[in-house]
């Protein structure tokens, strides 16, 4: 005869619930990240010098905060960070020249 299917164990459950909350969080920072991100982007289309400055500082530090909670690489936090200001570098220099 089949035996019946044993009961998970306490700290299986305990995992997937802890896997769950970690997977939320994880989620809600990427999202601040990609929005922090898209902002940035969105100013440099439009040639908005001050509000590049402004949003590329913003998005700084929510890709510090991602990496300091460990849902980024610190290094690729540190080299989107570096990419978003070169992009804002260049055409602050653009919107100058004109």
């Amino acid at each position: 005869m089949a035996k019946k299917k044993q009961t998970r164990h306490k700290s299986a459950l305990k995992a997937g619930r802890q896997a769950l909350k970690r997977w939320l969080r994880n989620r809600d920072i990427k999202k601040s990240v990609r929005s922090a991100v898209r902002a940035v982007v969105d100013a440099a289309k439009a040639k908005d010098v001050g509000r590049i400055a402004e949003m590329t500082a913003k998005a700084s530090a929510v890709l510090d905060k991602a990496a300091q909670s460990g849902v980024l690489h610190w290094k690729a936090a540190a080299r989107k960070k570096s990419r978003l200001a070169a992009q804002a570098r260049k055409l602050v220099a653009s919107a100058a020249a004109k």
